[in-house]
């Protein structure tokens, strides 16, 4: 999604080009270029795809769409496995219209991860439930803390159920290193994504994820804090911003790559 300009094709050379051994894939253009094809495309060009985003938004009341939302994230799953990572990213969803139940709509997440948990595990696949910064718990997620997101993961098997750490998301809150390591001793950090805090935010706020240094946010804090918590896996740059997107794609990832190392380096 950092570089979302770039077909997948395209992405995969910029990749091999710069060094970059590993991608993280969104749903839409893989599905575009095709989800086999996709697969043969980085396996032949010596890629570990990481993580794939996202399944998700399980908070639906009528049970038609709860049963539609069902049935995609197994479609995701199956997506998942056949690129070839073990890891799907869940966006848990936010009210539905007319709602203002919260508690209703975690158990409601609770519900289908019960479901999910062990369709997933069937095909090598671990749900990470990312946490959301709270401005966006009314239309897009109700799981806004490391602690709700564990809260809910706890429930299910580590294997089947973990958590994504993303920085954008839980920057701001004191109690969330506290949170890694409980989620480390669990093992249930199944990815760590970086995007920087800028401000001001951009209207609709979506996105507002600002480039790795041009912000408020300590990422090599960050990454000590998942290090000590046992986490040895991939680190993933996730950038959702205009401003990027409308750059040469080639040249930000470039940039990511070099802002990468020199915020996170030891």
């Amino acid at each position: 999604m950092t570089v979302r300009q770039l077909s997948l094709p395209e992405l995969a050379d910029a990749c091999l080009e710069l060094g970059v051994p590993a991608v993280g894939l969104w749903r839409e253009p893989v599905q575009s270029y095709g989800v086999d094809a996709t697969a043969k495309l980085v396996r032949e060009a010596g890629l570990t795809v990481t993580t794939l985003c996202r399944g998700g938004f399980l908070t639906a009341i009528d049970p038609g769409a709860r049963a539609a939302a069902l049935a995609d994230n197994r479609r995701a799953v199956e997506e998942a496995a056949a690129l070839g990572t073990d890891t799907l990213v869940l966006v848990s969803g936010g009210l539905p219209a007319g709602s203002r139940d919260l508690h209703g709509a975690r158990e409601r997440i609770a519900d289908a991860l019960g479901e999910l948990g062990p369709y997933a595990e069937r095909h090598g696949v671990r749900l990470a439930i990312e946490a959301l910064h709270p401005m966006y718990a009314s239309d897009r997620c109700v799981v806004s803390t490391l602690a709700q997101a564990l809260d809910l993961a706890e429930r299910f098997p580590a294997h089947q159920v973990g958590v994504t750490v993303d920085t954008y998301h839980i920057w701001w809150d004191d109690r969330a290193p506290a949170q890694i390591a409980r989620a480390g001793a669990g093992g249930r950090i199944h990815t760590f994504q970086l995007a920087d805090w800028t401000t001001p935010l951009p209207e609709g706020v979506l996105n507002g994820r600002g480039q790795i240094g041009d912000g408020a946010i300590d990422m090599r804090e960050w990454k000590g804090y998942v290090e000590a918590a046992g986490y040895t896996g991939a680190i993933e740059v996730e950038l959702f911003n205009d401003g990027l997107w409308a750059r040469d794609g080639r040249e930000v990832l470039a940039e990511t790559a070099s802002r990468f190392v020199s915020h996170t380096a030891d």
